[in-house]
């Protein structure tokens, strides 16, 4: 759509208002207002003047001021204000030079995008991520001082089985059992549903729904792929609405990795293929039905996986999902259809469906980032040839230790995660798609407000191991 088209759009919809939607620098959806009389086709091109000091990891308070500007194409209707409200998404710009804000992750999609196009590898690179969640029905947590605690729960957590529920009814998945019993034992029919419904009415394609492995509610919705850019924008739309759609439920969402223990976390597998000229460059003759090109890629991404591990795995509680042993492909090897390699090969005769899947992102990151991050480090496989070496075509949860030695893995915690980001990043400079001012203020940020506040804080386990030492 033109400027012109989406305020026609608006007029047909009867929208009274207008929502912009932005992108922080860690990967939240911030949002402001204004009335529909306010927008006019102006607006797209000289945008709105905000204060960019008060988003996380942007300006300084002397520096704050900054545009938003709205992109016409992601024109849609807001599908939970009672009034009805446009909305629209939105880049940022520097109101002297004009030029897209470095820190700005859709910027940083749109350079990604630009730059295999100069490449010559491909013009289209298309990501199909797989986001998993918890629905929960309360969830409470504080951190004090002298005090730390979390407590989530739902009515599918096995832990209830014995709970005074008047009457309590039982269908409750065991743990690890959520996977695919029918209704009673999935109670989240009709939830999973409405939020499908909800998705559509903004034009998301979903492709399957089900109840996923733990126990208390897990589940996954599956989205039919996208170009990278517009994948970004599409999985922000997903977030929001599923959990606006269980809020007025009376439920509560989390996309957090690792809300319970000793149950399977959320992951968020992502599948990959690079286009040219309307043909999949990934689709071949080599192993799994792979091209060179395929497998090179994959190769970039086994050299560089821990350096993505900062993006694709931003959070303290990504590593408490990725432990070797337990459910998580840690282990950066490829195989045909095998779940328990970090980069699988989807199974199917169709040269169109040919792809990579790297099994070990979850839904936490900043979507915008991941999948450049990730497209970077394929691309710089091609660009070097680097050898994915052999598939193991084996059950890699059941191998020894001796059997592993030679496996490398993903990093172990969020800060190995940074520190191989620091080290290993020249890749993602290439075209000025990631900068040095994102890098070092993705690492200061991460350590600062993250790594080091968890680090500093006793845990409640603690106390059970070592108050009597």
């Amino acid at each position: 759509m033109t400027a012109k088209d989406v305020l026609e759009f608006a007029k047909e919809q009867g929208a009274q208002m207008v929502d912009y939607k932005f992108l922080d620098f860690i990967g939240i959806w911030q949002h402001f207002s204004t009335p529909i009389s306010e927008l006019t086709e102006e607006v797209f091109e000289e945008g709105i003047g905000f204060d960019g000091s008060s988003i996380r990891g942007w300006q300084p308070i002397h520096m704050s001021d900054m545009l938003i500007v709205p992109d016409p194409a992601t024109a849609k209707m807001d599908p939970f204000p009672e009034v009805p409200t446009l909305s629209l998404i939105c880049g940022i710009e520097d109101p002297i030079t004009r030029e897209g804000y470095t820190r700005d992750p859709r910027f940083i999609a749109k350079k990604a995008e630009a730059y295999l196009k100069s490449s010559g590898i491909g013009d289209t690179v298309y990501f199909g991520p797989e986001p998993e969640f918890f629905i929960f029905d309360d969830v409470r947590f504080g951190s004090a001082a002298n005090e730390s605690f979390y407590c989530v729960d739902s009515v599918e957590g096995r832990w209830n089985t014995g709970r005074e529920e008047y009457p309590n009814l039982a269908y409750k998945p065991s743990h690890k059992g959520g996977y695919f019993p029918c209704a009673p034992t999935d109670s989240m029919v009709d939830l999973r549903n409405e939020m499908v419904q909800v998705l559509q009415s903004v034009g998301m394609t979903i492709e399957a729904v089900h109840h996923e492995v733990a126990s208390g509610g897990q589940q996954e919705i599956d989205m039919r792929f996208d170009s990278l850019l517009n994948m970004g924008d599409t999985l922000q739309w997903f977030k929001y609405i599923i959990k606006n759609v269980a809020v007025r439920n009376g439920k509560t969402v989390t996309f957090m990795p690792k809300p319970l223990y000793e149950d399977n976390g959320s992951g968020m597998h992502c599948h990959m293929s690079i286009w040219k000229d309307g043909k999949n460059l990934f689709a071949g003759d080599g192993y799994g039905g792979l091209s060179k090109t395929a497998l090179y890629y994959i190769g970039g991404i086994i050299k560089h996986a821990k350096t993505l591990n900062a993006f694709t795995n931003p959070s303290t509680n990504s590593y408490k999902r990725l432990v070797p042993g337990f459910e998580a492909p840690v282990n950066l090897a490829y195989s045909n259809r095998n779940r328990s390699a970090a980069i699988r090969i989807p199974n199917t005769s169709n040269e169109k469906a040919k792809r990579v899947e790297a099994r070990f992102p979850d839904p936490s990151c900043n979507g915008y980032l991941a999948f450049a991050a990730l497209m970077m480090a394929g691309l710089d496989g091609i660009e070097n040839k680097i050898d994915p070496g052999e598939p193991i075509d084996k059950d890699l949860y059941g191998m020894s230790p001796e059997e592993l030695k030679d496996v490398p893995h993903v990093a172990g915690t969020l800060n190995e995660a940074l520190d191989a980001l620091e080290a290993d990043h020249d890749f993602l400079l290439k075209g000025d798609v990631f900068t040095q001012d994102v890098i070092e203020m993705w690492l200061e940020y991460k350590r600062e407000n993250e790594v080091d506040p968890v680090r500093m804080r006793p845990c409640p386990e603690e106390f059970n191991l070592y108050f009597d030492c």
